[in-house]
């Protein structure tokens, strides 16, 4: 029990502590206040502005400490309360002769003054003006400066970075939640530095109070001693100095700090590393530096003795024997990188005679990514290796988008490729390839450009849009202009997952199959023994894969394998043909495939296909005997009918500013999605029990935009 009392206590404490202390604060710069609860509050403001500047140094990225322009005004205006009690006790002091007058003062003032001035109030009051001098002319006006143009940039750049964020996520390139994740970091962005841009002025405004009160104490303080306290001029001078160069340190030292803390935050980039883990990679690149360094020193040490060389020589040995160390362990590492490289590449298979045999008998790589010479930087560890993280980053999101446990992807360098150029190859065969820039960004314009730049022409490898080649250096005036900037290693990355997207199906082997199906297995044995060892069917990896196949080829998600195991489960039974159950399949799957393209206001927009065409390709439709995929053979006055109607249907719909999508009766559907995937690559085909199944069990809407006739008919 007094334990839970002693925890209720400090959460009513933390809760409330803010607004006691804001409390406090308007107290203080009304009511009179001790010495002693002026000492106290000196100490808090101390601990305070050094706390603040610690959690600065510790804190990554400048938005990450959100409260800090609030903080800001808080600490300002404690301070000042602070400085005004102090001065308040300084010139109502009371008493009769100088040590009277000492003993009713500040304790922390009267230990500064000590500690700076010591016996001379000139070395003292030098030293306070020099700090502050430092303060307005360097750190507060340069940490001012900083937050004004850090706001402006970030301001101007807001549009074009949530437009980015959407473009890249309509490219798949990331997920929704990555994509709310980066727009809630840009909007905490803009917030902070739009409120550091005024916060900032609290600063230097501070400043220049501190200056007043500074000289009010000093002239107030010599009026009062020598016309109400009798004192001489020397004894005023004496005492009203040392008190004012002790509260004006206590009040600046603080502030000074802040300042400190304001500079080193807006100066930050945007990384997730903390300034030293920054400072330690960044200073310890290279050990010659350090080498060179302490060289210097030495020679300076022998030539300018006077006794400099017992400072100079020393300093100097420790950096070149620091410097020496750093070098001797990069190559270290270095040399065990390459050699487990060197390991790695030439282990000897099992059972096999020589490398040269291994090598001849090697498997094709699933998938395999071949890269010019110029292209390895992006695939380096020791520059950052970005190209790596983007491809680790695709095949978690393949996995969560169409439920494909896309195989690892081998990085191989090749010399027969240009130098800048890239090539993606499925099992070998190629499937898709690019020349692209290093140093440069691919500029498209979306539309929104207001003002065109000069640049070398190209296209986006993954969606063919037209782009334009930019150095780095024109990078801001670029997105100045308009632009949606792509650099190499999102362009590789996007292209290869709009490879993905388009070869799933060829992707997908029984390997992966294997793999789907024992993950169900962990959760669902049941309806995974069912298909594999049913009492009336048993199906083999081979038939599901030709399934799941037949999903993939028309971007239908493989995700719910759940379902589709206890559809093939259900229907299996019923039919083995292949093409069959990947119709009742997908009707399991109604609601996942109506939803994938469903608007926003849950609605379906289609076209329908009319009755005398479906009749006609029922007419015309050829089911091999060997169990591949259905057709319709169309003679050709029938076949240029079709793909007229199609055609101009598809027209209509595009018009009306939506895609077109195909609804038609389940018998028909695969054959009029093989009938016209050829002349129309992506169409997308749906039949009414897929709709059936997402209205009646999620209230899908379904809106007939237009029919598809037979126009030569009409």
């Amino acid at each position: 029990m007094a334990n839970e009392n002693k925890g209720n206590i400090l959460n009513l404490i933390q809760k409330n502590l803010v607004g006691a202390i804001a409390i406090v604060v308007l107290v203080a710069m009304i009511v009179p206040t001790p010495k002693v609860i002026i000492d106290l509050l000196m100490v808090l403001n101390l601990a305070l502005a050094i706390t603040i500047l610690l959690v600065v140094i510790y804190t990554p990225r400048a938005s990450s400490f959100s409260s800090f322009p609030q903080i800001i005004l808080f600490v300002t205006l404690f301070g000042l309360a602070i400085n005004l009690s102090s001065t308040r006790l300084i010139l109502s002091a009371q008493g009769t002769n100088l040590n009277s007058l000492h003993n009713t003062q500040s304790a922390m003032v009267q230990a500064f003054a000590n500690i700076v001035a010591g016996n001379s109030l000139v070395i003292g009051f030098v030293f306070f003006i020099i700090l502050i001098v430092v303060q307005v002319a360097v750190i507060t006006k340069g940490a001012g400066r900083v937050s004004e143009v850090a706001a402006r940039f970030t301001l101007d750049s807001m549009s074009v970075k949530q437009f980015d964020i959407d473009s890249q996520l309509q490219q798949g390139n990331i997920t929704p939640e990555e994509a709310e994740r980066k727009k809630e970091e840009l909007r905490k962005d803009i917030d902070f530095y739009s409120n550091m841009d005024g916060a900032s002025k609290f600063v230097s405004g501070n400043v220049m109070a501190g200056i007043f009160i500074t000289v009010v104490n000093l002239i107030g303080g010599f009026i009062v001693g020598m016309v109400f306290h009798n004192l001489s001029f020397q004894e005023s001078l004496g005492l009203y100095t040392t008190l004012t160069i002790g509260d004006g340190l206590l009040s600046q030292l603080p502030s000074f700090m802040l300042s400190f803390a304001t500079g080193i935050l807006v100066t930050g980039d945007k990384s997730d590393d903390t300034l030293g883990d920054k400072i330690i990679k960044e200073f310890t690149i290279d050990g010659v530096i350090y080498v060179i360094t302490g060289a210097v020193l030495i020679l300076m040490g022998v030539v300018f003795r006077s006794g400099t060389q017992f400072l100079l020589v020393p300093v100097g040995v420790i950096l070149v024997w620091y410097g020496y160390t750093l070098t001797k362990n990069k190559k270290i590492e270095e040399a065990k990188v390459a050699a487990a490289q060197a390991a790695a590449s030439n282990a000897p298979q099992t059972g096999q005679g020589s490398s040269a045999e291994a090598d001849a008998v090697a498997p094709l790589d699933p998938l395999s990514l071949e890269i010019g010479f110029a292209l390895i930087p992006l695939v380096d560890k020791d520059k950052g290796a970005e190209l790596l993280e983007r491809i680790s980053r695709i095949r978690r999101e393949s996995a969560l988008d169409l439920g494909l446990p896309v195989p690892k992807i081998r990085i191989i360098d090749n010399m027969n490729l240009d130098p800048n150029e890239y090539c993606f190859k499925i099992r070998g065969i190629e499937a898709g390839r690019c020349k692209i820039r290093l140093g440069y960004y691919m500029c498209m314009n979306t539309g929104t450009v207001t003002e065109e730049l000069k640049g070398e022409a190209t296209r986006d490898p993954a969606f063919g849009m037209p782009a334009i080649w930019l150095p780095e250096t024109q990078r801001s005036e670029a997105e100045q202009a308009g632009y949606v900037l792509v650099d190499s290693p999102t362009i590789i990355a996007t292209h290869i997952t709009e490879i993905i997207k388009a070869h799933a199906a060829e992707i997908l082997g029984r390997k992966e199959v294997a793999v789907l199906v024992n993950e169900v297995k962990k959760d669902n044995p049941i309806v995974v023994d069912e298909v594999l060892n049913g009492d009336k069917r048993k199906f083999s990896y081979g038939e599901i894969e030709k399934i799941l196949q037949g999903l993939l080829a028309e971007k239908v998600s493989i995700r719910n394998m759940v379902t589709i195991l206890e559809a093939i489960s259900n229907y299996g039974i019923i039919t083995g043909n292949t093409w069959e159950l990947i119709e009742k399949v997908r009707e399991a799957l109604g609601l996942q495939i109506c939803m994938q393209y469903a608007d926003s206001d849950r609605k379906l927009r289609v076209l329908q296909l009319s009755q005398d065409w479906s009749e006609k390709i029922l007419e015309h439709a050829q089911y091999p005997s060997d169990g591949s995929r259905p057709y319709v053979a169309f003679d050709p006055v029938d076949g240029r009918a079709w793909i007229k109607s199609v055609s101009a249907a598809f027209g209509r719909v595009q018009a009306l500013g939506y895609m077109p999508i195909i609804m038609c009766v389940s018998p028909v559907r695969q054959l009029v999605h093989s009938a016209i995937e050829r002349e129309m690559p992506g169409v997308v085909v749906i039949s009414d029990r897929e709709m059936l199944s997402a209205v009646t069990s999620n209230g899908i809407g379904i809106e007939v935009l237009d029919e598809i006739k037979n126009e030569e008919g009409m």
